[in-house]
């Protein structure tokens, strides 16, 4: 049987990646070692796959020891027993969801959607959840906005826990992709003590409050526009105990102060390469760390985000010394969602 061993230190941030990998092996037990861990996984890994397990220090390796998890649940059991449709659409049931806190969101297809309803109120029972969402078109338009329909419930204000932070916004109205989780644990790590960060796209707090909590840095200056989205993150660095260290602003990152960063944080896609030229003047004269998002086609991404770095570069009188640039996630069929370490 296989496994991923990692340090112990990145150990729930691999368990995440897995997990959204669809390669998390949950009918055995994960092993702690002094040292590390071995997370048993159910298949071989693809080759993207293992290049991000690599990055943080895994390997890939026979598990040493199989312990079987006698208390794993598979809640698909009771969903089926407990749904009153037509055997034919019973197979177009999700099987898989997001949950966000005591919030769940599905997708349906076409066919059962009649059954929604009723879909809905028996996931809500069986995973123990306040509202379903139906996801009707994914997310959309310049603050990044799910367009989801209540099927069960009425309140869609939760609060998410992951990597120790709480995150409370509203899921109905705000985005927040489970598919990012990696990113947000690994930017967890990435200050230097008494560094000065600003957050371009704060949102809700998505990459500000993990630096703000696990790391040292003297400030986090964490810009948003959107009204709703900086309401929360607001609540947010209260409720998770960073207000001596992160100062929101509600306003356009365009209007941020320049001069002044060791760390630019730049966490939104679309348009994003617009912004880097900002970027490069928020960071202070002797030069400093850009954490670049793009998405992009996949048979452009060797050459199109470092073309879009090294020009914005250029147009500032910047040199780079540096890019390390990684796949957090397929973004849809041929596009990538790339983030790159940029050393200006």
């Amino acid at each position: 049987m296989l496994a991923v061993s990692v340090p112990k230190a990145v150990g729930e941030r691999a368990r995440l990646l897995i997990t959204r990998f669809g390669a998390l092996d949950k009918y055995h037990r994960i092993i702690a070692r002094e040292d590390e861990i071995e997370i048993p996984i159910l298949r071989e890994l693809a080759d993207h796959e293992i290049i991000l397990i690599k990055e943080m220090g895994g390997t890939i390796r026979q598990l040493s020891e199989e312990i079987d998890r006698d208390t794993f649940y598979d809640p698909m059991k009771d969903i089926l027993a407990n749904l009153d449709m037509p055997d034919d659409h019973i197979g177009k049931i999700p099987q898989r969801w997001e949950f966000m806190g005591n919030v769940l969101v599905i997708k349906l297809d076409d066919s059962i959607v009649k059954y929604g309803k009723h879909i809905a109120q028996v996931y809500a029972r069986i995973l123990n959840v306040k509202t379903v969402l139906w996801d009707t078109g994914g997310i959309t338009g310049e603050f990044r906005e799910p367009v989801h329909e209540i099927l069960f419930g009425q309140d869609t204000v939760t609060t998410h826990l992951e990597n120790g932070i709480r995150y409370n916004f509203d899921a109905a109205r705000l985005m927040f992709s489970s598919g990012n989780v990696d990113e947000r644990i690994r930017m967890a790590s990435m200050c230097e003590d008494d560094e000065t960060v600003v957050d371009m796209f704060a949102g809700i707090g998505y990459f500000t409050l993990p630096m703000a909590f696990h790391t040292s840095p003297s400030r986090v200056l964490a810009y948003e526009k959107n009204p709703l989205s900086f309401e929360y993150l607001v609540k947010n660095v209260e409720l998770n105990g960073v207000g001596d260290v992160v100062e929101p602003y509600l306003s356009d990152c365009q209007l941020a102060e320049e001069g002044i960063a060791d760390r630019v944080v730049m966490g939104y896609v679309g348009t994003t390469h617009e912004f880097l030229t900002k970027a490069m003047r928020i960071l202070k004269p002797e030069g400093g760390i850009i954490h670049y998002h793009e998405t992009c086609p996949n048979a452009l991404a060797d050459k199109r985000p470092r073309a879009r770095v090294m020009e914005a570069a250029s147009a500032e009188g910047r040199m780079v010394k540096n890019i390390q640039q990684r796949l957090i996630k397929s973004y849809s069929p041929g596009v990538g969602h790339l983030v790159l370490d940029i050393e200006i």
